[in-house]
C-alpha cells in the first residue's frame, strides 16, 4: 500500500487539525474535505457518495469522523476482503484509532502509525495479531508473501499452539522473535529469496534482499531487458518477489526499458553516478575497460547491484549479457530499503491550480502536489494551496522571476526529487509550461533531459470568468496578453486588429500594471473599430478568492481605473448580449441556435 494513495476524509472543521497532523506522518496522503466546511486538497459535496467512490476505487480511507459514517457508507459494497482497501476510523480529536476493515491488509499498519503520531493505542481487533503480536499475512515493509493463502492455516496452527517450524534461508527473522517455533512440525514458515514450491502447510515469505543491477543500449526494447532478467532469475532459482530494486547508472534514468522492468517487478528504480559505481570496482567480477571508456566506471550492472545493496552484500550473479542488455544480482544480509539508496528519477509536475479556490483544482493537480516533496512558485500561488502545502519544501521567488522559478524546478528534479512548479490558472496559458520546455530545448542539459515531466492542466482565468458571467466564450474567441515585456507592442497591436476584423470574443490577460496604463485604452479603441460601444465587457476580479467581483460594463466605458492585474477582461463580439434574470446579469455569445428555434 502506497501512502500517496491514502484519503484523509474530514467532514467537520474540528477534524482538520487532526488530519493535517496525520498528513505529516503519511507523506503524500491527501485531505478530502467536505465543501463549505473543510479546506482540503480535494473537495466533495456528498459524504456517503464520496466514501463509496474511494472504496470502490480501492483507495485506503482514514475517516476523521464517527465510525458509523464509514460503516454505513461502505457496507453495501462489501464482498471480498482480499480485494478491498483498508478503512480506519479516527476520532476528530485524535483520541482513538480503530481499523474497521482490512486489518491484515494495511489497516492495522496504518492504525499503528496513526497511534504513534497521536500517542494513543490503536484499537486492534484481529485475533491473530492480538494473540501473536504479528500478522503473517501483513508482513513488515521489505517482505512479500509467495503464497498468501497459507497464512491462514499457519496462523491457525500457531493460535492452537500446534508446532510450527521456522526455516531461515535469507533475511533477518527478528520480526518473528515473539513466536515460538519447533524443530519438526507439519506447518512451517520459510524465509527465502529462492523460487520454491509450496503448499498451504508452508508459508513462504521473501525478504527484499536482492538488488538487480542492469545496463542496456539506448532505446533497448523493454521486452528484451525483461526477458534477460526473467531468464536470469529462473536460471538461478531466485524469486522476483525478493528483488528490492532495479539499479543502474544515472545515464539511464530516462531509459524506458529500465522503468518498464521496475514496474513489472513492482519495485522502485534507483540510479547512481559513474563515480558512485566506480567505488565498487574492487568487488567487480568482470570489470571492463571498454565500459569505463564509455561511462566512467568499470561495470554498470555489477556496480549498480552492489551500490544499491548492503555494504556486506555479495555479488551472487555476475554480469549476464544479452544482445543489447546486461544484468547482475547482489544479495544483502537483510532487507534493502530503496528509499535510502541512490536516486529516483526526478519528476517535475508543471501544475495549473486554477484561479484559487480548491473547488476549481483538479484531482490530478492535487495528486501532483501531494506526491511532491518540493513546491516552486510565486509566494501568493503557493499560499493559495492552503493545507496542501503543509510539510512541503517551499521555493519562492518574486513575481517577475519566472525563468528563475523554472530553472530551480528543473534543478531540483534533476537531483532526483519530485517537484511541482505551481502556476495559477492553467500551466500552459500565459504560465510556465512553455518556459520549462524552452529551457530544455535551449540548454540541452543532460541532467535536465532525464527528468520526467508532466504538465497538469488547470481551470484558466478565462474559463472561470466565463462561468461566473454566463457563456461569453461559447463561440470563437481568442486570448491576448497586453503586456509588452516579452512581446513587442507592434505585434500585440496587429493581433488586436485581426481580432477586431475577425469579430472574435477577446480575453485580455495582463490588462494593466502600475507602469502600463495606456495599452488597455489602445486595445479598446482598436476593438471599437469592429464592434459597437455597447458591446458587453466582463470584468472578473479575484476569481475563486475572497473579494471576488464580477461586473458587466459597456466597451466604451472600459478604462484602466476599472481594472488591475488581478482582473480578467472578457470583451464580447458583435453578437454578445447581456440580460437580467433571477437577480443575475448573464452574458452570452450565441452560436446560431436561434436560427433553429421555432
Amino acid at each position: 500500500m502506497a501512502v500517496n494513495e491514502i484519503a484523509l476524509v474530514v467532514v467537520s472543521p474540528a477534524g482538520l487539525e487532526t488530519a493535517t497532523g496525520l498528513r505529516s506522518v503519511l507523506p503524500g496522503a491527501r485531505i478530502h474535505g467536505l465543501a463549505g466546511r473543510v479546506d482540503g486538497d480535494e473537495v466533495f459535496t456528498d459524504t456517503m457518495e464520496h466514501l463509496r467512490h474511494l472504496f470502490a476505487a480501492k483507495i485506503p480511507i482514514i475517516g476523521i469522523c464517527a465510525a458509523g459514517i464509514l460503516i454505513r457508507a461502505v457496507a453495501p459494497l462489501l464482498s471480498d476482503k482480499h480485494n478491498e482497501p483498508p478503512v480506519v476510523a479516527v476520532a476528530v480529536d485524535g483520541s482513538s484509532v480503530v481499523p474497521l476493515l482490512g486489518g491484515h491488509h494495511g489497516a492495522n499498519t496504518l492504525a499503528r502509525r496513526i497511534g504513534v503520531a497521536l500517542r494513543v493505542a490503536p484499537s486492534l481487533t484481529t485475533a491473530g495479531e492480538l494473540a501473536l503480536g504479528v500478522a503473517l499475512d501483513d508482513p513488515p515493509p521489505g517482505w512479500r508473501l509467495a503464497n498468501p493463502e497459507a497464512a491462514k492455516s499457519v496462523t491457525a496452527a500457531l493460535l492452537s499452539e500446534e508446532p510450527v517450524a521456522l526455516e531461515v534461508e535469507a533475511g533477518d527473522p527478528s520480526w518473528l522473535s515473539g513466536l515460538t517455533f519447533s524443530e519438526v512440525a507439519e506447518h512451517a514458515i520459510r524465509l527465502t529469496d529462492r523460487a520454491v514450491e509450496h503448499d498451504e502447510s508452508e508459508l513462504v515469505i521473501h525478504p527484499a534482499v536482492l538488488t538487480l543491477g542492469v545496463g542496456c543500449e539506448r532505446g533497448t526494447p523493454p521486452q528484451d531487458l525483461l526477458a534477460l532478467v526473467q531468464a536470469t532469475l529462473a536460471t538461478e532459482a531466485l524469486s522476483p518477489l525478493a528483488v528490492a530494486c532495479v539499479a543502474s547508472i544515472d545515464l539511464k534514468a530516462d531509459e524506458a526499458a529500465v522503468h518498464a522492468l521496475a514496474a513489472e517487478l513492482g519495485v522502485p528504480a534507483r540510479f547512481f553516478t559513474a563515480t558512485e559505481l566506480e567505488r565498487q570496482v574492487h568487488r567487480l567480477v568482470t570489470p571492463s575497460e571498454v565500459v569505463f571508456a564509455e561511462t566512467g566506471c568499470h561495470g554498470v550492472a555489477e556496480g549498480a547491484a552492489l551500490a544499491a545493496a548492503h555494504p556486506q552484500a555479495e555479488l551472487i550473479v555476475p554480469k549476464v549479457k544479452a544482445a543489447r542488455a546486461t544484468c547482475a544480482i547482489a544479495r544483502s544480509p537483510q532487507a534493502v530499503t530503496p528509499a535510502a539508496i541512490g536516486r529516483a528519477r526526478g519528476r517535475l509536475y508543471v501544475v495549473g491550480i486554477g484561479p484559487g479556490t480548491p473547488e476549481w483544482r483538479s484531482p490530478e493537480a492535487s495528486q501532483a502536489i501531494a506526491l511532491s516533496s518540493d513546491l516552486v512558485g510565486y509566494g501568493m500561488y503557493l499560499d493559495l494551496l492552503g493545507s496542501a502545502a503543509t510539510a512541503k519544501q517551499r521555493h519562492e521567488s518574486a513575481l517577475g522571476a519566472e525563468e528563475a522559478r523554472a530553472r530551480r524546478a528543473l534543478e531540483l528534479a534533476a537531483e532526483g526529487l519530485t517537484v511541482s512548479l505551481v502556476c495559477s490558472g492553467d500551466a500552459g496559458i500565459y504560465a510556465l509550461a512553455t518556459l520549462v520546455f524552452e529551457l530544455l530545448d535551449r540548454a540541452k542539459d543532460p541532467a535536465w533531459n532525464r527528468v520526467e515531466i508532466t504538465v497538469v492542466p488547470g481551470i484558466s482565468a478565462l474559463q472561470a470568468a466565463a462561468a461566473r458571467a454566463g457563456a461569453p466564450v461559447n463561440h470563437d474567441f481568442c486570448t491576448i496578453s497586453l503586456s509588452d515585456l516579452l512581446t513587442p507592442w507592434e505585434t500585440i497591436e496587429a493581433r488586436l486588429g485581426a481580432a477586431a476584423q475577425g469579430d472574435f470574443v477577446v480575453c485580455f490577460y495582463n490588462p494593466v500594471s502600475q507602469r502600463r496604463r495606456d495599452q488597455l485604452v489602445k486595445a479598446r479603441d482598436i476593438l471599437l473599430t469592429g464592434r459597437p460601444g455597447t458591446t458587453p465587457v466582463i470584468l472578473a476580479r479575484q476569481l475563486g478568492r475572497p473579494g471576488e467581483t464580477v461586473e458587466v460594463i459597456a466597451l466604451s466605458d472600459l478604462s484602466p481605473d476599472k481594472v488591475d492585474m488581478l482582473t480578467m477582461v472578457v470583451v464580447g463580439n458583435r453578437e454578445t448580449r447581456s440580460f437580467s434574470a433571477g437577480g443575475h446579469t448573464w452574458t452570452y455569445t450565441p452560436r446560431g441556435y436561434g436560427k433553429k428555434m421555432v
